[in-house]
């Protein structure tokens, strides 16, 4: 029986979690006892591995919701995915060579790894590599990712939702999908993972320019015309980099489902707005508002920007560029409209 790991426990990961504890139990080829990597932190005099495998509860990024008990924190990356099949990577993209680091060499060959994590990785001299590409360089195991319209609490409440994994290999595709899908969590599986991890990665940038307007009380319209322009921006980025590229992954859950969502609910979205609201910095906001929680928007706009530059297509992206220069303090707010203007 395959045994899986989760490397992550954030509010996503800890979300997964239990889909992925409930679901080992209804299939004969998964162990039904799942490891989460735990960072310790100390939570009112106590470690949060010892309240998660006691409470049965993550209580800083989840609170409220029962994690099925074959779920087992463990807070070394390496321990947890000692004997792994199948590795669950879901944690902030600046953490992946941190945690992968240590496991080199020590896991299975054989085994698989299945990315839920957006961002980008900076490669020395300006360019940026996709998060997949990283684990499978440093692992030298096949990688899958996951992407997808998925709010944590909504996903813990049992909300419906959908999500799309990337997999080149259909018996390992079929294998995540039982390993993941729900009545209420839908999985589709396509081949075309860099578009996945691109939307994945981009739209976190332009749910930053969603809550700039909200922030300014543009409106509905300039909303809907900022989020239509960052949509042909990430497909034009992915057309640029990754010609294989297929149009119809954007019409997944992965693309324009997950922009959506991102846009208007997600945490770049809400830290932005507050960000020209208050005038504080997004670092600052970041701490008061997300409890631990990292926005991924700002950085993943930091390093499009750096690999823009690099291959002088900086004019090429105007939104993802201004939403760089704004986070920075380059450039006001109030001029992001005027930034792309012509795009409207």
């Amino acid at each position: 029986m395959k045994k899986v790991t989760i490397i992550g426990s954030g509010n996503w990961g800890t979300a997964i979690a239990r889909i992925v504890a409930s679901n080992v139990k209804n299939f004969e080829e998964f162990d039904n006892t799942v490891n989460m990597y735990v960072f310790e932190e100390m939570i009112d005099g106590r470690k949060l591995s010892e309240i998660i495998n006691t409470e049965h509860e993550n209580v800083k990024y989840l609170p409220g919701f029962k994690i099925p008990d074959n779920v087992v924190a463990v807070p070394d990356p390496v321990e947890a995915a000692r004997d792994a099949d199948i590795l669950v990577w879901v944690l902030p993209h600046k953490f992946v060579r941190g945690a992968a680091a240590p496991m080199v060499g020590k896991i299975k060959p054989n085994a698989v790894a299945l990315s839920l994590i957006k961002g980008f990785d900076i490669i020395p001299g300006g360019g940026i590599a996709l998060i997949s590409d990283v684990l499978r360089d440093m692992l030298n195991i096949e990688v899958s990712v996951m992407m997808g319209a998925n709010l944590a609490g909504e996903v813990a409440a049992g909300k419906f939702c959908e999500s799309t994994i990337g997999c080149k290999n259909p018996q390992t595709g079929q294998m995540l999908k039982n390993l993941m899908q729900t009545d209420y969590f839908r999985i589709a599986v396509v081949e075309d993972i860099p578009t996945i991890e691109i939307c994945g990665a981009l739209k976190n940038i332009v749910a930053v320019a969603a809550g700039i307007v909200d922030g300014l009380e543009l409106g509905d319209n300039s909303k809907a015309a900022v989020m239509r322009i960052g949509l042909m921006e990430m497909i034009n980025y992915a057309k640029t980099f990754y010609p294989e590229s297929q149009l119809t992954t954007f019409f997944e859950s992965c693309g324009v489902a997950d922009l959506i969502t991102t846009c208007y609910g997600g945490r770049n979205r809400k830290i932005a707005e507050a960000f020209v609201r208050t005038g504080k910095s997004m670092e600052q906001l970041e701490k008061e508002m997300l409890n631990g929680q990292r926005m991924q928007g700002p950085q993943t706009a930091e390093e499009v920007y750096l690999m823009l530059s690099t291959k002088g297509l900086l004019e090429k992206f105007p939104l993802l560029v201004a939403v760089h220069r704004i986070c920075i303090g380059e450039l006001p707010a109030t001029r992001l409209i005027d930034c792309v203007r012509s795009k409207l």
